[in-house]
């Protein structure tokens, strides 16, 4: 499949280019031998791709319960480049469940060699762990009932919201609590299904998490005519793969498969397939690139190198 390259977009600010340094692109094995990632992986033959299951489209279940999604067909790309790296291109697929609250751990520990799901790139995370390049831009609304006339945040004074446990939606909504003084009952869920299960059972007045994650779940459960997406965003989320820090040449594969999906032209189709088009599991998204993104990667299809 296709290749990435990680020049963070000026326009995109600080936060990226901390998440995403420029530098790493150049800096691929040396002749001293593998980083211990790939080393483990060439070992083994297999790698580990952690995978949500319930973050519709980047990585969910298909009615077999398989995993698939945007991200998991990413992931799938960099095992690819993975392959020609280490020359092994019989590399099998192991799939790993994470949750929003174990999946930096599962990193850290080895369990997973890359992360497919829906996992904000920030600066505190840069901190513990690695980030491909830009692959989504999301941000925190407010899933409610629709006859409950909640427009915005500040409509919550008083009410409890559900979030999802090691979500950076969690503490945007502990900023607007504070910033607006409206003292939230601000509960957690396991995963993204239970939030949105609490909110279908009343036990929340509104489930605070990714607008594309609540209109993913909409969607997947038909249940346009009872919940609505509302309110300003309460924080910017810019997606990435996730890996393990201080490996650079791990670094600059994930960036070489993602600069082969720009410089092929693969990204904006991969795009349609799973936010405009019919998913495997028969619901439809049509949500639109945004400017941002295709921005993004047009930047992976016209950086230097793209097309080595």
């Amino acid at each position: 499949m296709g290749q990435f390259a990680s020049r963070p977009l000026a326009s995109l600010g600080l936060l990226l280019v901390l998440c995403f340094p420029p530098s790493v692109a150049a800096a691929q094995g040396s002749d001293e031998g593998l980083s211990p990632t790939l080393a483990t992986i060439k070992a083994r033959h297999v790698v580990h791709l952690g995978y949500r299951e319930s973050s519709p489209p980047f990585s969910f279940l298909d009615q077999a319960g398989r995993p698939i999604g945007y991200s998991l067909e990413l992931c799938e790309a960099v095992v690819d480049e993975i392959g020609v790296e280490i020359d092994d291109p019989a590399l099998r697929i192991d799939y790993v469940k994470v949750t929003s609250d174990d999946r930096i751990a599962a990193v850290l520990q080895g369990k997973i060699d890359l992360e497919c799901g829906s996992t904000t790139a920030n600066a505190e995370r840069a901190k513990q762990v690695a980030f491909s390049p830009l692959m989504f831009v999301a941000g925190t609304k407010l899933m409610v009932p629709k006859g409950s006339g909640i427009t915005s945040v500040t409509d919550l004074k008083g009410k409890t919201v559900v979030v999802t446990k090691g979500t950076t939606n969690e503490q945007a909504m502990h900023n607007a609590d504070k910033k607006f003084s409206l003292g939230l009952n601000i509960v957690t869920a396991g995963d993204h299904e239970q939030s949105y299960q609490m909110l279908v059972d009343g036990k929340a007045d509104a489930f605070a998490t990714d607008d594309i994650l609540l209109y993913g779940l909409i969607a997947r459960h038909k249940s346009q005519d009872r919940f609505r997406v509302t309110g300003d965003y309460l924080s910017y989320d810019p997606y990435g793969i996730m890996f393990r820090k201080g490996e650079p040449q791990l670094a600059a594969v994930v960036e070489r498969a993602f600069r082969k999906l720009g410089s092929n032209h693969d990204l904006i189709p991969l795009y349609n397939k799973w936010f405009v088009g019919r998913l495997p599991t028969g619901e439809k998204l049509n949500v639109a690139i945004s400017p941002q993104l295709e921005e993004a990667f047009h930047v992976l299809d016209d950086s230097p190198g793209a097309n080595n």
